[in-house]
């Protein structure tokens, strides 16, 4: 009857210890730290929800769109671009919780395209519909290259989104391309707050605008030829 007396406690004590041990351990996990915030992802929106109303003016020849190049940004990078105009406008930043669905020359590819297709085919430089002619001509090419696309801060709480493109219309040839013209496209949309949510949104409607801007610089070059 001792021997069983003397016993009890011993386990009970034992148990104590595991159960402050593991308490211990439950404590340390959740002092872990939990995963990475995924970033936000950002695009131009939808686009278009409904069919465009026709359009009674004649339609216009077709173009060639050739992708459009990164000249200002790596090609496959999807970071949401900021600088700080006030402190250090030459540094490009990246907002650490912000992405873009796809590289930026690629959303401003499809803007444009959607634009420009309103009124005339828009076909890919590759594709083989490119090399059929119209009207005894090959398709105008135009050809773009993405030199800013970023949110610029002229103070703390001040910014706008700033696209520049160059644009080059060429015409081909049997010997290659003749340059037909070119221009820089500078376009600034204010942001409505100073972070990556306003400065995406002010990002959209600039390339919004420079597509509407390309589009009518399109038609006087086109048909000034």
């Amino acid at each position: 009857m001792q021997d069983i007396q003397r016993t009890v406690p011993g386990r009970l004590g034992r148990r104590s210890v595991a159960l402050a041990c593991a308490a211990a351990v439950l404590a340390g996990c959740s002092a872990l730290p939990g995963p990475p915030t995924r970033a936000v992802q950002y695009d131009f929106g939808p686009g278009a929800m409904a069919t465009a109303p026709s359009d009674r003016r004649a339609p216009l020849p077709p173009l060639a769109l050739a992708d459009v190049e990164a000249t200002g940004m790596p090609e496959s990078s999807t970071s949401v671009l900021y600088r700080l105009a006030y402190a250090d406008a030459q540094q490009p930043r990246p907002y650490a919780q912000a992405r873009w669905s796809q590289p930026p020359a690629t959303l401003v590819q499809q803007r444009i395209r959607e634009h420009l297709g309103l009124r005339r085919a828009v076909l890919n430089t590759s594709d083989a519909a490119v090399q059929a002619r119209v009207a005894n001509k090959r398709p105008t090419v135009l050809r773009l290259e993405l030199e800013e696309f970023s949110q610029v801060f002229t103070s703390a709480t001040e910014s706008a989104g700033l696209v520049r493109l160059r644009a080059t219309v060429a015409e081909p040839t049997q010997l290659g391309e003749n340059l037909v013209g070119q221009r820089v496209f500078i376009v600034q949309r204010p942001a409505t707050t100073a972070d990556a949510a306003g400065g995406t949104r002010a990002l959209a409607e600039a390339a919004h605008q420079a597509a509407r801007e390309i589009d009518e610089w399109l038609e006087q070059v086109v048909q000034a030829r």
